[in-house]
């Protein structure tokens, strides 16, 4: 790393899913229910989309149209070429609790996941799948028995990267022609799985919570720990090759700007609800990295 952190946005209640696309970091901020853009240093903020039930995380179709999570009524929207948004699919079948972060890959299939609980609510852990959507809008559910599937990357390669918050590791799986995930093995473990599935016992046992995440180009995964202020770089085995700091709580991180070496990252004190719609202290952070986005 380079340089210190500087602030990108700021003013927002709680940001997530980071990604650099046309010149311009897109992030989704989860209570003001907008998608916004703004160039690398900030300027000329702009809103992409308004998603009343909670925008999370973002993709783009081959033909360039946006997708983005609608978490609370578990549906992928799809921005047309006149910006109106559509329901691209409909999860409601599907997942077992608020749909969560998504990587699209080339063909244009979202890999979605979801809570699986009521997080918010305060109950216990549920173990859930991971969910993928065709460009036709058909959901297959492609993996199960994920422990809070969250930030995900597919690698040049073909291999989808998934991080379970609640599990302490990233799990692997390749990616057949057809979509399929198989070869399901893990890809950085920090710690065994909790014997617990209340979440306050989980978090207190836990050494890393992988959030949100990102794919450089050297296959170093850098991930958003939502318990350890900090961002770390990991590569397959689960080395820890480095991190930053940055004195306050991240839980999601992107790579981008105009070399592909400015690393952003989600800032908030806490992910609590209550907590989070009642106050702007949300915002986006920056740090120069050395090795650029894959």
């Amino acid at each position: 790393m380079t340089g210190t952190a500087h602030t990108v946005i700021s003013g927002f209640r709680f940001l997530e899913a980071p990604r650099w696309r046309d010149g311009r970091i897109w992030v989704s901020d989860f209570y003001t229910h907008q998608v916004v853009s703004a160039r690398e240093d900030g300027a000329d903020l702009q809103v992409e989309a308004v998603v009343p039930e909670q925008p999370s995380g973002l993709g783009w179709l081959p033909d360039g149209r946006l997708l983005v999570v609608s978490m609370r009524d578990r549906r992928i929207l799809r921005r047309e070429a006149d910006g109106s948004l559509v329901v691209h699919a409909d999860l409601g079948e599907h997942a077992t609790g608020h749909l969560n972060d998504m990587v699209v890959d080339t063909e244009g299939r979202a890999y979605v996941g979801n809570f699986g609980f009521d997080l918010m609510g305060g109950a216990p852990l549920e173990t859930t799948a991971l969910h993928r959507v065709d460009p036709d809008g058909t959901v297959t559910e492609v993996a199960d028995d994920l422990w809070f599937p969250n930030g995900s990357v597919i690698t040049g390669d073909g291999v989808l990267l998934v991080n379970e918050t609640f599990g302490d590791r990233v799990t692997a799986f390749d990616v057949t022609a057809d979509g399929r995930l198989v070869n399901r093995r893990v890809w950085a473990e920090f710690g065994p799985l909790p014997a617990e599935r209340s979440v306050g016992d989980i978090l207190a046992g836990v050494a890393t919570a992988p959030d949100g995440a990102c794919l450089d180009a050297e296959g170093g995964l850098w991930i958003a720990d939502a318990l350890g202020a900090r961002l770390i770089r990991v590569v397959e085995g689960g080395e820890i090759t480095d991190e930053v700091g940055f004195g306050t709580n991240v839980y999601a991180c992107g790579l981008g700007g105009s070399d592909g070496r400015t690393l952003f990252a989600c800032a908030a004190p806490d992910f609590d609800e209550k907590a989070r719609k009642s106050a702007r202290e949300a915002e986006l952070l920056s740090v120069r990295v050395s090795v650029p986005a894959a």
